[in-house]
């Protein structure tokens, strides 16, 4: 029986620190592969830098299409590309974003479950939203162990919650335990390996780039009455998920708070660009009172101020709701710092 030798690990913001912690307390003769996904900007090389000098005792390896796995390595998703694993070797995909990123967690971790089953060892850790959580859950349902950084331990603790919430996580553990507790658990047989559902393959397959239509969304979806923050194209509510989560037509795939995120940034621009255009109107119908007050068109005049007056009313109520929709100021006492 196989051992639990692949490791997976994603984060978001504050990650970078417990990432440090952990890829530092493997090893040297780890008897299993590791793979990072943390949400990176396109072009980025700041990450294999930081991971390099965190695990200077082991191989690193900025992850490339068709790489062979080897145990005792680390490899790092890419920027611009899922970073997807196959059986013995790895593939960059660019398939649709999911959660607004590329590489996200979330294929990592499904393309991990789908083709090691229950020798998959899951770690999520510090970030916002909630990418990951769907990842895990897949790895869970396909055998394997899930992890969270504990989230009184997470600058951002909002994705070791939901993962805790989707997958119902095997341990919850501050980063300075994470590395030895891995190093004991991949020196464990693996359970016996599950079945894989045929919705998980799926979607590993959308992100390594396979194609995908109406046709092919219906087989794990139905159409919601909402629109895609990316193309504006139909998305549809992905069936039995947790999280909640929506793909559209081309692909794009969304957790529920991701959308409500990103409608929320919608609204306040609508708002503000509402905003002004009524007090230009404003502006507009008062400088045509005092053109009708100076050619002696006093009913005139009057029209048009209370016109102004209205429209000034209405611009007062969207300043409010503007000031409404901005988020309350942390207090300074509790702000974090990240470690690049």
């Amino acid at each position: 029986m196989m051992n639990r030798d692949i490791i997976v690990i994603g984060g978001s913001s504050g990650a970078t620190a417990p990432l440090k912690a952990i890829l530092g307390a493997l090893p040297v003769d780890l008897p299993a592969a590791v793979f990072v996904v943390v949400h990176i900007p396109a072009r980025s090389l700041g990450l294999l830098a930081t991971v390099t000098a965190a695990a200077a005792h082991m191989p690193v390896h900025a992850a490339r299409d068709g790489m062979a796995i080897a145990p005792g390595n680390i490899y790092l998703g890419v920027p611009d590309h899922h970073l997807i694993v196959r059986d013995g070797q790895m593939r960059l995909g660019r398939g649709p974003r999911e959660n607004m990123a590329r590489p996200s967690i979330d294929p990592l971790f499904r393309s991990a479950a789908a083709a090691y089953g229950s020798r998959v060892i899951g770690v999520l850790l510090s970030g916002l939203l909630n990418d990951g959580a769907a990842g895990l859950e897949a790895i869970k349902r396909c055998g394997g162990i899930a992890i969270v950084q504990d989230p009184a331990d997470a600058i951002a603790d909002e994705m070791p919650l939901s993962g805790m919430a989707a997958a119902g996580v095997d341990l919850a553990l501050p980063s300075a335990r994470l590395g030895d507790v891995l190093s004991e658990l991949v020196r464990e047989p693996a359970g016996p390996r599950l079945p894989v559902p045929p919705e998980i393959r799926l979607e590993v397959d959308i992100a390594a780039g396979e194609r995908i239509d109406s046709d092919v969304l219906r087989r794990i979806a139905d159409p919601a009455a909402l629109t895609c923050p990316h193309c504006s194209g139909v998305l549809s509510k992905v069936r039995d998920a947790k999280p909640l989560r929506f793909r559209c037509q081309v692909g794009h795939a969304y957790t529920a708070e991701v959308v409500a995120k990103e409608q929320e940034n919608a609204v306040d621009e609508a708002l503000r660009v509402a905003l002004r255009i009524i007090e230009e109107r404003a502006e507009l119908v008062a400088r045509m009172a005092q053109d009708g007050r100076n050619s002696g068109r006093p009913a005139v005049a009057d029209m048009y101020d209370e016109r102004a007056a209205e429209y000034r009313g209405y611009a007062e109520t969207i300043r409010r709701a503007v000031l409404l929709s901005l988020p309350e100021p942390e207090s300074s006492g509790s702000e974090g710092t990240q470690e690049e």
